[in-house]
């Protein structure tokens, strides 16, 4: 395998595949900003986070369910910054259960009934929550489990006024923003989905292959590494580790982490994360600047400090009053807008809109990873016909073993980012060396980019799919060789048809392990 390019299967992810339910929408870094004292790099601040993080996970239970009431400060804090009347709608919405939500993959002919999330065209809230592990059409990328709230980014998308053909999300990591993006952006615009901690980019990685598109790369960096990207992107969303307080009603552990000296090192984490990418911000782009809190340090004064001290300017949001979205709670006439429980449907979030006024001058760190190396394709004349529009990729060895296909129109850009940055994979996972045999990936069986006729494909009862996505052994009636399997019209992945059985090649990292009640 290359030092440059880490393939999504060589990880070990397996720790989190024993979330269930939650895994889509709940992995979140949540309020342990207090292990920042004395740490002044952003970098070795998002390590710690993820030191802290991984040991809190076997030593306690944060989405344990025993009651916990809110922090006295915060109630205190909420009080005098919304009134008495807001605050007290707040604390009874944060102990009410948050609406279940999910967006549709249009892109994959899917939707599903239930009544519209007002934000966001293709939300759907449900009436009920159901067991959304044993859906073979989740693990096929038809839908993604993401709160209402969050979708609120469609809003700031369409505000723009102009369509971006690079955009960062800069803290991507499960993937439900990113996913959004990918759905808003059109076909040859380049999404870079990025999150610095190693074993949250695997699982990005996954949702987005899930999801279908081919146009993304899957970066594993933390946010100074963009900084010799000078003026790349036209859009930079940054969805920032914050102190939780929006994950209170769902999340017991978060209050019991949460103190007014934690807010106070979010924020100071915050405003580094954006000082160390804002160079890769060209003049005139936008940052989409969003937290799960309520508190002005994390919001709004973070939001006045990029106005001021790094130069840029609100933008305004179209946004009806029956969306009962509050905007600022200073009293400064901050064009940024919240979602409060019990005030608005979703959970907590905060989202403001920023266009970069000043200069995209070059950072003065220029440190950078070994160049890639190009790789030579042997036998690549065997995969011709996998892909759609065949003539429009280009392919390319992201390592020894594999060969993946990138959009000539996005080549030049993908291979500049993997010169800087270390990468997951960009576009699509098509095949693995074996002996003289390529092997097609599962990246590929899930892509809008497969070309329908490429493998035969058989189609699975509920009861076969969910055995196929455990990883038991199934048998189907096909022809020999590889095979796509499906649900509902819609590709699983493949197995190798031997006559007599089938070798579900379906990713052990991703099988879900939860059996049929």
């Amino acid at each position: 395998m290359a030092e440059d390019t880490l393939c999504p299967r060589t990880s070990a992810v397996c720790f989190l595949n024993a979330i269930v339910e939650n895994l889509l929408e709940q992995v979140e870094i949540l309020s342990h900003c207090l292990i920042f004292f004395g740490c002044k790099s952003t970098k070795k601040r998002l390590t710690l986070l993820a030191k802290k993080e991984l040991s809190s996970s076997k030593t306690f239970d944060m989405t344990t369910t025993e009651k916990i009431a809110l922090p006295a400060d915060f109630v205190s804090e909420m009080t005098n910054l919304l009134g008495t009347d807001e605050a007290l709608q707040l604390f009874e919405g944060l102990e009410t259960p948050c609406p279940t939500s999910v967006r549709c993959n249009e892109a994959k002919g899917y939707d599903t009934e239930g009544e519209p999330v007002a934000w966001c065209r293709t939300g759907r809230y449900l009436s009920e929550r159901p067991q959304f592990t044993l859906d073979p059409l989740l693990h096929a990328g038809c839908y993604y489990v993401q709160e209402a709230a969050s979708m609120f980014v469609e809003q700031a998308f369409k505000a723009m006024g102009e369509c971006p053909q690079r955009l960062l999300d800069l803290c991507a990591s499960p993937g439900g923003k990113s996913t959004l993006w990918r759905s808003l952006l059109p076909d040859g615009a380049l999404l870079v989905a990025n999150e610095p901690l190693r074993q949250r980019a695997m699982v990005l990685a996954e949702n987005l292959a899930k999801w279908g598109q081919p146009d993304v790369v899957v970066s594993n960096a933390y946010p100074a590494d963009f900084a010799p990207l000078t003026g790349f992107f036209d859009v930079i969303a940054a969805d920032v580790p914050c102190s939780g307080e929006g994950m209170f009603r769902k999340d017991m552990g978060a209050r019991k982490e949460w103190s007014a000296e934690n807010v106070r090192k979010c924020a100071e984490l915050q405003r580094s994360i954006i000082a160390d990418v804002w160079p890769a911000l060209r003049q005139g782009g936008y940052l989409v600047y969003s937290t799960c809190t309520f508190n002005r340090s994390e919001d709004e004064d973070n939001v006045s400090y990029i106005c001021d001290e790094l130069g840029a300017e609100l933008i305004h949001l179209d946004v009806p009053e029956e969306w009962n979205v509050m905007g600022d709670t200073t009293g400064r006439g901050l064009p940024v807008y919240h979602f409060l429980p019990g005030k608005s449907r979703g959970e907590g979030f905060f989202l403001a809109l920023l266009r970069k006024t000043s200069e995209a001058e070059a950072s003065g760190n220029r440190k950078h990873k070994k160049g890639v190396r190009e790789l030579t394709l042997r036998n690549a004349s065997k995969l011709s016909g996998w892909l759609q529009d065949e003539a429009d990729y280009k392919f390319y060895a992201p390592d020894e073993l594999h060969v993946a296909a990138v959009r000539k129109s996005l080549y030049e850009d993908v291979q500049r980012l993997r010169n800087q940055l270390k990468t997951v994979w960009a576009g699509v996972l098509l095949a693995e060396a074996k002996g003289q045999k390529w092997v097609p990936q599962q990246e590929l069986a899930l892509s809008q980019a497969l070309a329908p006729e490429a493998f035969p494909r058989v189609e699975l009862s509920l009861d076969e799919a969910l055995a196929y996505l455990r990883r038991d052994a199934i048998t189907v009636d096909a022809p020999r060789g590889y095979v796509i399997v499906t649900y509902q019209g819609r590709p699983l992945g493949f197995v190798n048809n031997l006559g007599v059985r089938a070798n579900n090649l379906y990713p052990p990292e991703w099988r879900i392990r939860k059996q049929l009640p």
